[in-house]
Protein backbone atom coordinates (compact mmCIF):
# COMPACT_ATOMS: atom_id res chain seq x y z
CA UNK A 1 0.00 0.00 0.00
CA UNK A 2 2.79 2.24 0.77
CA UNK A 3 4.77 1.71 -2.36
CA UNK A 4 1.50 2.08 -4.70
CA UNK A 5 1.03 5.60 -2.62
CA UNK A 6 4.30 6.68 -3.38
CA UNK A 7 4.13 5.83 -7.05
CA UNK A 8 1.02 7.81 -7.32
CA UNK A 9 2.26 11.02 -5.68
CA UNK A 10 5.84 11.48 -6.36
CA UNK A 11 8.59 9.84 -9.20
CA UNK A 12 11.31 8.32 -7.15
CA UNK A 13 15.18 9.59 -7.49
CA UNK A 14 17.36 7.24 -9.86
CA UNK A 15 20.25 6.38 -7.89
CA UNK A 16 23.96 5.95 -9.08
CA UNK A 17 25.42 3.02 -9.89
CA UNK A 18 29.08 3.47 -9.13
CA UNK A 19 31.24 0.30 -10.05
CA UNK A 20 34.57 1.32 -9.73
CA UNK A 21 37.45 -0.58 -11.46
CA UNK A 22 40.83 -1.26 -9.98
CA UNK A 23 42.44 2.20 -8.62
CA UNK A 24 45.97 3.67 -9.12
CA UNK A 25 47.49 5.49 -6.06
CA UNK A 26 47.84 9.25 -6.42
CA UNK A 27 51.34 9.93 -7.24
CA UNK A 28 51.15 12.89 -5.65
CA UNK A 29 52.08 16.19 -6.27
CA UNK A 30 49.41 18.95 -5.91
CA UNK A 31 46.16 19.04 -8.22
CA UNK A 32 46.33 20.90 -11.57
CA UNK A 33 44.10 23.33 -13.26
CA UNK A 34 41.66 21.69 -16.18
CA UNK A 35 43.83 18.45 -14.78
CA UNK A 36 42.44 15.02 -16.06
CA UNK A 37 42.16 11.80 -13.57
CA UNK A 38 41.17 8.92 -14.28
CA UNK A 39 41.19 5.79 -12.56
CA UNK A 40 43.07 7.08 -9.24
CA UNK A 41 42.78 6.81 -5.83
CA UNK A 42 43.38 9.81 -3.55
CA UNK A 43 43.41 8.74 0.07
CA UNK A 44 44.32 10.60 3.30
CA UNK A 45 45.74 13.38 1.27
CA UNK A 46 46.42 17.07 2.21
CA UNK A 47 44.80 19.04 -0.73
CA UNK A 48 44.47 22.27 1.49
CA UNK A 49 44.27 25.27 -0.61
CA UNK A 50 44.65 23.90 -3.91
CA UNK A 51 43.88 24.28 -7.61
CA UNK A 52 41.77 22.02 -9.53
CA UNK A 53 39.21 24.26 -11.54
CA UNK A 54 38.41 22.87 -14.30
CA UNK A 55 39.47 19.22 -13.64
CA UNK A 56 37.68 16.18 -14.26
CA UNK A 57 38.12 12.89 -11.94
CA UNK A 58 36.22 9.88 -13.48
CA UNK A 59 36.67 6.65 -11.82
CA UNK A 60 37.96 8.43 -9.16
CA UNK A 61 37.95 7.83 -4.91
CA UNK A 62 38.79 10.98 -2.74
CA UNK A 63 39.48 8.99 0.61
CA UNK A 64 39.55 10.67 4.03
CA UNK A 65 41.03 13.94 1.87
CA UNK A 66 41.56 17.22 3.98
CA UNK A 67 39.29 19.84 1.18
CA UNK A 68 39.78 23.29 2.96
CA UNK A 69 39.29 26.21 0.71
CA UNK A 70 40.45 23.99 -2.43
CA UNK A 71 39.45 25.34 -5.47
CA UNK A 72 37.61 23.28 -7.98
CA UNK A 73 35.60 25.30 -9.73
CA UNK A 74 33.93 24.00 -13.21
CA UNK A 75 35.41 20.39 -11.69
CA UNK A 76 33.59 17.62 -12.95
CA UNK A 77 33.11 14.18 -11.29
CA UNK A 78 31.79 11.16 -13.10
CA UNK A 79 31.15 7.99 -11.68
CA UNK A 80 33.30 8.69 -8.59
CA UNK A 81 32.92 8.29 -4.83
CA UNK A 82 34.02 11.25 -2.24
CA UNK A 83 34.56 9.27 1.15
CA UNK A 84 34.86 10.59 4.60
CA UNK A 85 35.92 13.93 3.02
CA UNK A 86 36.59 17.01 5.48
CA UNK A 87 36.82 21.06 5.05
CA UNK A 88 35.59 24.33 5.17
CA UNK A 89 35.15 26.75 2.07
CA UNK A 90 35.63 24.00 -0.42
CA UNK A 91 34.66 25.84 -3.62
CA UNK A 92 32.80 23.33 -6.25
CA UNK A 93 30.54 26.24 -7.91
CA UNK A 94 29.88 25.52 -11.33
CA UNK A 95 31.19 21.83 -10.77
CA UNK A 96 28.73 19.23 -12.35
CA UNK A 97 28.07 16.09 -10.66
CA UNK A 98 27.49 12.60 -12.26
CA UNK A 99 26.87 9.03 -10.95
CA UNK A 100 28.62 10.83 -7.63
CA UNK A 101 28.70 9.17 -4.04
CA UNK A 102 29.38 11.36 -1.50
CA UNK A 103 29.69 9.10 2.04
CA UNK A 104 30.24 10.43 5.28
CA UNK A 105 31.27 13.87 5.22
CA UNK A 106 32.29 16.68 7.31
CA UNK A 107 32.10 19.91 5.19
CA UNK A 108 31.36 23.13 6.00
CA UNK A 109 30.51 26.26 3.47
CA UNK A 110 31.05 24.18 0.73
CA UNK A 111 29.91 26.03 -2.57
CA UNK A 112 28.13 24.17 -4.92
CA UNK A 113 25.96 27.31 -6.13
CA UNK A 114 25.48 27.04 -10.39
CA UNK A 115 26.16 23.01 -10.04
CA UNK A 116 24.63 20.44 -11.70
CA UNK A 117 23.93 17.21 -9.67
CA UNK A 118 22.65 14.19 -11.25
CA UNK A 119 22.09 10.69 -9.83
CA UNK A 120 24.24 11.85 -6.65
CA UNK A 121 23.75 9.92 -3.02
CA UNK A 122 24.48 12.28 -0.04
CA UNK A 123 24.85 9.66 2.53
CA UNK A 124 25.82 9.96 6.39
CA UNK A 125 28.02 13.01 7.46
CA UNK A 126 27.06 16.71 8.19
CA UNK A 127 27.57 19.49 5.74
CA UNK A 128 26.98 23.28 7.66
CA UNK A 129 25.80 26.28 5.20
CA UNK A 130 25.71 23.93 1.86
CA UNK A 131 25.25 26.31 -0.76
CA UNK A 132 23.35 25.07 -3.68
CA UNK A 133 21.55 28.45 -5.01
CA UNK A 134 20.49 28.05 -8.32
CA UNK A 135 21.93 24.56 -9.19
CA UNK A 136 20.23 21.91 -10.76
CA UNK A 137 19.31 18.93 -8.96
CA UNK A 138 17.60 15.63 -10.74
CA UNK A 139 17.70 11.93 -9.65
CA UNK A 140 19.79 13.36 -5.91
CA UNK A 141 18.69 11.32 -3.03
CA UNK A 142 20.10 13.21 0.69
CA UNK A 143 20.33 10.02 3.36
CA UNK A 144 21.04 9.99 7.22
CA UNK A 145 23.04 13.12 6.77
CA UNK A 146 22.38 16.29 8.65
CA UNK A 147 22.01 19.81 6.39
CA UNK A 148 22.67 22.93 9.05
CA UNK A 149 21.39 26.12 7.08
CA UNK A 150 20.81 24.16 3.34
CA UNK A 151 20.53 27.08 0.68
CA UNK A 152 18.45 25.91 -2.04
CA UNK A 153 17.20 29.74 -3.43
CA UNK A 154 16.92 29.48 -7.19
CA UNK A 155 17.54 26.28 -7.47
CA UNK A 156 15.57 23.06 -9.41
CA UNK A 157 15.13 20.19 -7.86
CA UNK A 158 13.48 17.15 -9.77
CA UNK A 159 13.00 13.80 -8.28
CA UNK A 160 15.03 14.26 -5.42
CA UNK A 161 14.59 12.55 -1.60
CA UNK A 162 15.27 13.20 1.70
CA UNK A 163 15.32 10.12 3.34
CA UNK A 164 16.04 9.71 7.15
CA UNK A 165 17.58 12.99 6.63
CA UNK A 166 17.79 16.29 9.01
CA UNK A 167 16.97 20.07 7.64
CA UNK A 168 17.83 22.45 9.90
CA UNK A 169 16.84 26.50 8.78
CA UNK A 170 16.70 25.21 5.17
CA UNK A 171 16.16 27.87 2.62
CA UNK A 172 13.85 27.10 -0.46
CA UNK A 173 13.44 30.89 -1.66
CA UNK A 174 12.15 30.84 -5.31
CA UNK A 175 13.11 26.68 -6.07
CA UNK A 176 11.65 24.70 -8.33
CA UNK A 177 10.31 21.45 -7.66
CA UNK A 178 9.57 18.60 -9.32
CA UNK A 179 8.86 14.75 -7.37
CA UNK A 180 10.51 15.85 -4.39
CA UNK A 181 10.09 13.59 -1.73
CA UNK A 182 10.32 15.39 1.88
CA UNK A 183 8.30 12.76 3.84
CA UNK A 184 11.41 10.75 5.54
CA UNK A 185 13.23 13.83 6.28
CA UNK A 186 13.39 13.33 10.72
CA UNK A 187 13.58 16.66 11.25
CA UNK A 188 12.12 19.26 8.31
CA UNK A 189 13.24 23.24 9.55
CA UNK A 190 12.42 25.65 6.84
CA UNK A 191 13.62 29.20 7.71
CA UNK A 192 12.48 30.71 4.29
CA UNK A 193 10.79 29.81 1.07
CA UNK A 194 7.73 27.99 2.23
CA UNK A 195 5.92 28.80 -0.44
CA UNK A 196 8.03 26.90 -3.14
CA UNK A 197 7.02 23.75 -1.39
CA UNK A 198 4.59 23.40 -4.69
CA UNK A 199 5.79 19.54 -6.27
CA UNK A 200 7.20 18.52 -3.27
CA UNK A 201 5.50 16.10 -0.88
CA UNK A 202 5.10 16.14 2.95
CA UNK A 203 3.91 13.99 5.66
CA UNK A 204 0.71 14.79 7.24
CA UNK A 205 2.85 15.19 10.60
CA UNK A 206 5.22 17.56 8.27
CA UNK A 207 2.26 19.84 7.92
CA UNK A 208 1.16 20.41 11.39
CA UNK A 209 4.64 21.69 11.78
CA UNK A 210 4.92 23.70 8.87
CA UNK A 211 1.34 25.46 9.74
CA UNK A 212 2.94 28.31 11.76
CA UNK A 213 4.90 29.21 8.71
CA UNK A 214 2.46 28.83 6.33
CA UNK A 215 0.00 30.70 7.97
CA UNK A 216 2.16 33.55 8.12
CA UNK A 217 3.07 32.71 3.95
CA UNK A 218 -0.87 33.14 3.93
CA UNK A 219 -1.12 36.39 5.81
CA UNK A 220 -3.08 34.37 7.95
CA UNK A 221 -3.82 34.95 11.34
CA UNK A 222 -4.88 32.34 14.05
CA UNK A 223 -6.58 33.25 17.30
Amino acid sequence: MVRNERARTVKAARRPEVRLPELAAWPGGELEPDGDYDGLEFADLDLVGQEGIGARFMDCALRRCALDETGLTKARFLDSVLEGVRGVGTDLSGASLRDVELVEARLGGIQLHGAVLERVVVRGGKIDYLNLRGARLKDVVFEGCVLVEPDFGGAVLERVEFRECTLRGADFSGARMTDVDLREATELGIARGVDALSGAVISPSQLFDLAPALAAQLGLRVG
